[in-house]
């Protein structure tokens, strides 16, 4: 099992979560964020240029099981890449999944994915 965390641009949101309904992906959970990476937001605050601190995105975080990371991974990608890929189009990170428990059932492992 592991657990994909995007972090995408706000506008994204809506092709990439019917990317992974797509994929067979339906679970996520989805989070309204603030973070700076190389993207530079510039906005106009009384006629001057000014670049914020934090910029706004959306982090998507899905638990899958193995056979499901790549499909999710790609789906991700492709819908929240912008014409070729631009600075600021976002991260995916994955990491291992130790348990993962259904909390109405008590099931355990993949069946509680």
């Amino acid at each position: 099992m592991k657990m994909i965390v995007a972090v995408i641009k706000p506008e994204k949101l809506d092709a990439v979560r019917q990317a992974l309904v797509d994929a067979d992906i339906s679970r996520v959970t989805v989070s309204r964020v603030t973070g700076h990476g190389r993207q530079e937001d510039i906005d106009l605050y009384r006629g001057q240029e000014v670049t914020p601190d934090l910029i706004t995105k959306v982090r998507i975080e899905v638990a899958v099981n193995d056979v499901f990371v790549q499909p999710a991974i790609d789906a991700i990608c492709n819908a929240a890449r912008e014409n070729g890929g631009n600075i600021g189009d976002g991260k995916i990170f994955v990491m291992p999944l130790e348990q993962c428990i259904r909390i109405r059932t008590g099931e355990c492992g993949g069946d509680a994915i």
